[in-house]
Formats: structure tokens, sequence, C-alpha cells
């Protein structure tokens, strides 16, 4: 009898001995107590102690991005929207977090939730630039962290809140301290530049007569060149007509599809515009997303732009060399010689 007594003795110390010790295990712990953070919506989002999990939503490229540059796309776990995976384009992203291949679909065809996958996979922070998708998922109890790019320097406090979202503020500090450096040293660069030298340029989809992202009105700038559409840009994006592109009579077009070429050389209202008839066009790389539009590499922008309209001020080599230094400081990706030129020629996959 003594013996079956401490017989199960032995077994209750051994089970509360395993229960202390799984409760009290660091990473368990840091796991799930809370902290809490206020995002660029002014709303307070409680977030696990660490996270492992993150999903993306919305403006899906952009945020991806945003979390590949402090070194954390392998937490990524959602696959990219139909909308993003039926193109070449995008093909970095597997790159940069191969594991979203398989992983979850958040969003169908149409950019509809999918709401049980959502459920089922249960994130523990999820990304939106989306107000209304942020709402939605705090009422399903998913941690949301809204972020917003308006500004050209909106940049700067979302890098941050993800530095302290994601425990890395020293990353954070690093890319905007390194954000700094590059428009300092782009502006250096330029500033012995006369107007006269400056060429008129034009980005977006000229021949369906749109200019998507009015930052690029910002690092056309920045790179040496004068936005033709500087003037008229007073939202998010432009729509103009041939009547404001014959008048502007752009020196370079930079254009987010290489078939524009081609459809504006056969078309006859275009044969006067300056970059059609010098045959001045560029077309802007997307990597984790596309350069010209709001992106954490958008200091790669500029120094792509200054090698396109200033090749003698910034050199293909030099060029090469900021690019890898990038992606393998922040993203901890290695891009090889093949990719490099790739990008700077500005491949285009469809």
């Amino acid at each position: 009898m003594k013996n079956k007594y401490r017989y199960f003795l032995f077994i209750n110390l051994a089970i509360i001995f395993v229960l202390v010790t799984y409760c009290n295990a660091p990473g368990d712990n840091q796991t799930k107590a809370t902290r809490k953070i206020f995002d660029m919506a002014g709303r307070e989002v409680a977030l696990p102690g660490k996270i492992n999990s993150i999903g993306t939503f919305g403006a899906v490229g952009v945020l991806n991005a945003f979390v590949e540059a402090m070194g954390d796309g392998s937490k990524i776990i959602n696959r990219l929207p139909p909308s993003f995976a039926n193109t070449g384009r995008w093909r970095y992203q597997l790159e940069f977090a191969p594991q979203i291949k398989d992983g979850p679909l958040f969003e169908g065809t149409n950019r509809d939730l999918l709401i049980e996958n959502v459920l089922l996979a249960k994130p523990d922070i999820s990304l939106t630039m989306s107000r209304e998708i942020a709402e939605r998922l705090e009422k399903m109890n998913i941690p949301c962290v809204y972020l917003e790019w308006k500004d050209v320097y909106d940049i700067k406090a979302a890098v941050e809140l993800m530095g302290r979202i994601l425990n890395k503020p020293e990353s954070a500090r690093r890319y905007l301290t390194y954000f700094d450096q590059k428009i300092s040293f782009a502006k250096s660069l330029t500033s012995s530049l006369d107007e006269n030298d400056k060429p008129r340029v034009l980005y977006g989809n000229p021949a369906q007569f749109t200019q998507p992202h009015q930052i690029a009105e910002w690092w056309i700038t920045q790179a040496g060149g004068r936005s033709v559409t500087s003037q008229s840009m007073t939202t998010g994006s432009l729509r103009y007509n041939i009547e404001d592109l014959l008048l502007w009579d752009p020196e370079a077009m930079i254009l987010l599809n290489p078939r524009d070429v081609q459809e504006m050389k056969d078309n006859v209202n275009f044969q006067n515009i300056s970059a059609v008839k010098n045959n001045v066009f560029h077309y802007i790389p997307t990597v984790a997303h596309t350069w010209g539009n709001r992106t954490v590499e958008q200091p790669l922008t500029i120094l792509w732009a200054l090698h396109k309209l200033h090749p003698q001020l910034m050199p293909k080599e030099r060029l090469a060399a900021e690019i890898r230094y990038f992606y393998s400081t922040f993203f901890l990706y290695e891009m090889n010689d093949t990719q490099l030129i790739g990008i700077i020629g500005g491949e285009y996959l469809d």
C-alpha cells in the first residue's frame, strides 16, 4: 500500500513539474504575453510578445516588402492573391518568402476576404492599408495593424512601427539611416545639374494616359528629372489626355508596361513626342514591389532612375553594388549577377 502511495505521489509530482516547466518556457511566455501599440490610424492593437506568423491583406506587395525589409519574410504565411500570382512580375516574392507558395489564400479572385482560411490560419498579426479590412479582422479577434502611406515620408513612421511590431527596433533604425543617406547621396550627385540638363520625364502608362502614383513626382525630382505631370498631380493618381501629353512633350518615359512602346510608335498621335521620336523608354523594375509606386525599395528607385537619366553620375557597376547591398542587408537575400542585370535593364515578365 505504501509503495502504491509513493507511486501515485511520484506521478503527480512529475505532472506538476512538466506543467510548470511548460508554462514557464521562455518561448511560450514570449508568444502568449501581450503588448500594446498604436497603429497609423490611432487604433490600439494588442500583440503577442513574439510574432511567429504574419498575414498581409490588400496592398500585399507593399506590405510583404515591409516585413521582408525587416528580415522577417519567413514569417509571412499567406499566398499571393490570384491577381499577383497569375503574373511573373511578382516572382521575387517567392524568392524572399518561398513558404508563401504553399500558404493559405486569404483573398479571392475579386480580392474578397476568404474568412474561413483566415480563421483557420489565425496569424499572430495581420497588416493592411485598408481601414475597412482592419476593422473586419478586429471583429474576428485577429490583431490587425493599419499602415498608412499618403505622404512621401510616411514610410519613416511605417518602418519605425514595423520595428516595434516585430521587436526589431535596430533593423528599423538601420533602414531609416540608410534611407536618409541615399537621399542625401542622390542629392549630392544631382546638385550640380543645370535645370536644362534635367530631362522632362513621364512615368506610368502613357498609352492609357495614366500616372498611377503621386510618389513618382518625388523620386523623379530626386533622380535629376523634371516630371511633366508635377503641376497636374493633386491626388494619388492622374488621368490626362493626348493634348496634355503633346503639350508636355516628355523627353523620357518610364513605363510600367513595355507593351505601351509599340502602341505609341504605331499611333500617329504620339509620333511627334520627343521620347517616342528618340526611342527613350525605360521599364520600371518590380522586385519586392513595383519600384515606381510606394515601396520600401524607394531609395533604389531613385538610384535606378538616376542611372537611366544621368548614367555618367550613376554608372551601372555602382548601381549593381547598391542593389546587391540593399537586398543582402535588409531582405537577407543575395542577388546574383543575372538577377542584377535583369533588374537594372528593366526585365519585364508578365
